[in-house]
């Protein structure tokens, strides 16, 4: 068995973050999972949520991701995302008119889609705080 965990938070267009850690958490669409050394073989879907990888010194990186795949296999761990950001690259700003532009959209399902990625972007900004 790894010390650690090797995980790999991947968007489409970039590595947003890779390195060893010691703990993932990820919410799909079947609730939070927390993974650790030594986790099942698991795949889940994803939901627009944070992500948060405490690595192998004890830091917290938190991300959020738009949907995607959690992968967990020997103690290696993949998070596959159209999207993804680490927190300290989200403009507040951007985000909350984001979130008010959405809930101003009304009730169809798109719009539901964007209020929870922008919450997810306000959240993941308050947990790197």
């Amino acid at each position: 068995m790894a010390e650690h965990l090797q995980v790999e938070l991947v968007a489409a267009d970039r590595t947003v973050w890779s390195g060893r850690a010691d703990m993932i958490i990820a919410r799909t669409v079947e609730g939070d999972v927390g993974v650790l050394r030594g986790h099942a073989p698991m795949l889940a879907v994803l939901t627009d949520a944070v992500v948060e990888i405490t690595d192998e010194e004890g830091q917290v990186t938190v991300a959020v991701v738009d949907g995607g795949f959690l992968s967990v296999a020997a103690d290696r761990v993949s998070v596959l995302s159209e999207r993804a950001v680490l927190a300290e690259e989200i403009d507040v700003d951007e985000a909350r008119a984001e979130l008010d532009t959405a809930q101003g959209l009304g009730p169809a399902d798109e719009s539901e889609r964007r209020v929870r990625r922008a919450e997810a972007r306000l959240r993941a900004v308050e947990r790197a705080s």
